[in-house]
């Protein structure tokens, strides 16, 4: 099967987004109905991670379609970036919506409430939870397999949110089963704090990003292996010097060549060098410097 093209891979990320799209405002729907009908703060929290999941998706699908656009004369490299800034406004995001937790929770372990219909409430929460699970997981895949950030942590945060919810039905089912009250407030601050963590996970992996992030060491071994193609007793290579930005990869190589070889025979072997690259590694550009040998420069006259 050939590797979809740039355009092909764009509308195939775009959709898996509007996939995300959808099942946030679904959970949101479910989770928003199991809080009226118990009352629980616990799933009023957990709603409120789903809210910004929806935001995060819709966040993303505007990152995406600017990552798209070619280079113009105000960016010249690109707009791969907007895929870090899309993962760092929902990094700001998860911190708002975990303050607004934290400070719901607090009320209400000041200020009991029983709750209500929890079987109903642990139904439609599952049920919710379903949904974030195989769509979360498909966002992952297809994310890691066509090097996109955005679609990566939008599918991590949708997971998260599984393991958040599962936190949440376990101390609902508790309160149900013990009749604890202040266990639902408790679980809902758990919740809170572990949205934080999440939200520092997703601005720290942005600002690595727009400050200029290395390649991936398997991808430098790739492309080591291009050089070692055309390395040899006359053709020599520093160590290549790499930066991502979204799903554009850029590579920067030293190539020594004979003094006393013309600018033609170089620049089609940069050519070649350049295009081994870009096979090796779909989506690089690459920047090919030649040097001559100081050892094998023809005497001047």
């Amino acid at each position: 099967m050939m590797a979809p093209t740039g355009t092909e891979q764009h509308h195939l990320l775009v959709r898996y987004m509007w996939m995300s799209l959808g099942a946030a405002i679904s959970t949101i729907a479910l989770k928003v109905l199991a809080a009226v009908i118990t009352g629980s703060v616990g799933f009023l929290s957990d709603a409120m991670e789903s809210g910004v999941n929806l935001v995060a998706a819709a966040v993303g699908l505007g990152a995406l379609a600017v990552a798209e656009r070619p280079p113009d004369s105000t960016h010249e490299f690109g707009h791969g970036k907007a895929e870090y800034l899309s993962a760092g406004v929902e990094g700001a995001l998860v911190f708002v919506a975990s303050g607004a937790i934290l400070w719901t929770s607090i009320q209400r372990l000041l200020h009991p409430m029983p709750l209500e219909q929890v079987g109903w409430g642990l139904a439609l929460s599952t049920g919710a939870s379903l949904v974030n699970l195989g769509v979360g997981l498909m966002l992952v895949r297809a994310g890691l397999r066509h090097r996109s950030m955005v679609v990566v942590a939008d599918g991590r945060h949708l997971l998260t949110d599984v393991w958040t919810s599962a936190g949440v039905l376990v101390g609902i089912a508790l309160v149900a089963i013990f009749g604890w009250q202040p266990l639902d407030p408790i679980v809902a601050l758990l919740v809170g704090v572990n949205i934080l963590r999440i939200g520092y996970d997703l601005v720290q992996r942005s600002l690595s990003g727009l400050l200029d992030a290395a390649l991936p060491p398997k991808d430098v071994a790739r492309i080591e292996t291009v050089l070692d193609r055309y390395r040899n007793a006359e053709v020599r290579f520093d160590v290549p010097r790499t930066r991502e930005a979204g799903r554009q990869r850029f590579v920067y190589v030293n190539m020594t060549i004979p003094g006393d070889w013309t600018i033609a025979r170089g620049h089609e072997l940069a050519d070649n060098l350049e295009d081994g690259i870009g096979r090796e590694l779909p989506g690089s550009t690459t920047f090919v410097h030649l040097e001559p040998d100081p050892d094998s420069r023809p005497p001047s006259s």
